[in-house]
């Protein structure tokens, strides 16, 4: 816990925030977009799921960039490449040119999380790192923050170029200060005062023996931890995602008829809940060990529970309605996360990143699909007219139904694991080893 870990930390953790920002902006423009490039809820929805679709794929490809060049030349790269995509965004008005700008900002956006994910680690005792990943996420929330109170002035004020450029500008910024203060370990860091090479330094640190990629790949797939963490991130994080990076503000002005100033505070609840939660989850993550998946079923019922509920009656709901919805899912919505301890716990050291980016799709794999689904169900529930309360109430089943079945492969592969725990403690067989022809282990 020392000073310079910090500096390390805090500042991985703002290109987090920016990424945040970036992949939630969407959202509170998505009513916008509509208008700007002249087209409906399932054409609007491609953004979106393009964007997550990105992000999610990237996931195994960047965990291994990362393993082989360090979370802080990614980190720069991918602050960048998010720029790029979102300078590109504020000056075309072409659809197709979206797309390509939104493939940039997932690219880049996949980068973020799983930097600081490797950082942790190096810079912080073990037992320390759950809440730690917990603060990491509950702070990168304020990202959600930005887009919904600064973003959303500058969009309806100076206007959709002046919005998106100033997204861009921050992320060149912020990009600049991950290259001079973020450092991949204390040994690195020593070594950049020093006359010894960096990346020399880096070597010597690698494990003696190196998985080769279809090992690795084979072995990720086929461990049941990896799945638990997927649909644990899928069932808890879904909600979240559809409702933030692309129809909240729809659903709380068309479909509830709410004044578009509404989006902000509900938002900013939004997140002020998610900073809440996040320290106190992380104790709960590293009090409860391995039952700490049973508090994510538990929690992730809770979110399709209150979504549910919310959506029952005939006619809209009022702002507190919405607002509740929003505290309980911001609370448990953290706990997408409890995945990640299981396998920094229990997996080869070597395949760690790996796996946490093959956990860190569900959510997002599952969210593209949903959000997607959405826009095409509001097309054909309005037929063409103004979306209402109704359709919105229609469009909804998809993501109940896609949330569904992440609970039911959340709960499967809880019960794989805890059968396979039961008799490796029973044989008293060790952690996952992987077999690994070229170096006969």
């Amino acid at each position: 816990m020392t000073r310079k870990a910090l500096i390390v930390w805090v500042t991985a953790v703002m290109v987090y925030v920016v990424a945040i920002t970036g992949r939630t902006s969407f959202g509170v423009a998505s009513v916008d977009a509509i208008d700007r490039f002249g087209v409906d809820a399932s054409r609007i929805a491609v953004f979106t799921a393009v964007q997550i679709g990105v992000y999610a794929f990237a996931q195994i490809p960047v965990g291994m960039l990362i393993d082989r060049f360090g979370p802080r030349r990614l980190l720069v790269a991918g602050a960048l490449v998010m720029a790029i995509g979102q300078v590109l965004l504020g000056f075309t008005s072409s659809y197709w040119v979206t797309i390509g700008a939104r493939v940039l900002i997932g690219a880049g956006d996949a980068t973020a999380f799983l930097s600081v994910m490797r950082i942790l680690p190096y810079w912080f005792p073990l037992k320390k790192t759950p809440l730690f990943t917990q603060m990491t996420a509950a702070i990168g929330q304020t990202g959600q923050f930005l887009s919904a109170v600064p973003f959303l002035a500058l969009l309806h004020g100076p206007g959709w170029t002046t919005a998106f450029l100033s997204l861009g500008a921050t992320g060149v910024l912020i990009a600049i200060a991950a290259g001079v203060a973020v450092a991949d370990s204390p040994e690195t860091w020593a070594a950049s005062k020093s006359t010894v090479d960096p990346d020399e330094v880096r070597e010597k640190q690698a494990p003696p023996s190196k998985i080769p990629i279809g090992t690795l790949l084979l072995t990720v797939a086929k461990e049941p931890l990896c799945w638990q963490g997927f649909f644990n991130h899928y069932s808890a994080m879904l909600i979240q995602i559809v409702f933030t990076l692309l129809w909240s503000a729809p659903i709380i002005t068309l479909g509830m008829g709410l004044d578009p100033a509404a989006i902000g505070v509900i938002l900013t609840v939004n997140v002020i809940a998610s900073m809440f939660a996040g320290p106190i989850l992380g104790p709960i993550s590293a009090r409860l060990g391995r039952n700490r998946v049973l508090a994510s079923i538990t929690f992730s019922g809770f979110i399709g529970l209150a979504w549910i509920i919310f959506f029952l009656p005939e006619e809209p709901r009022g702002i507190t309605a919405i607002i509740i919805v929003n505290i309980i899912m911001a609370l448990f919505t953290p706990s997408s996360n409890f995945g990640f301890d299981d396998i920094r716990e229990d997996l080869d050291r070597r395949i760690v990143a790996t796996a946490t980016g093959m956990s860190n799709m569900g959510g997002f794999f599952a969210g593209m699909i949903a959000a997607q689904l959405v826009g095409v169900l509001l097309d054909h529930s309005s037929q063409g007219a103004a979306y209402t309360w109704a359709d919105f109430r229609f469009a909804w089943w998809a993501v109940i139904v896609t949330w569904a079945i992440g609970m039911t492969g959340l709960i499967t592969f809880r019960i794989i694991v805890a059968r396979r725990r039961r008799e490796q403690a029973e044989g008293g067989r060790g952690s996952v080893r992987i077999v690994d022809s070229s170096d006969g282990e």
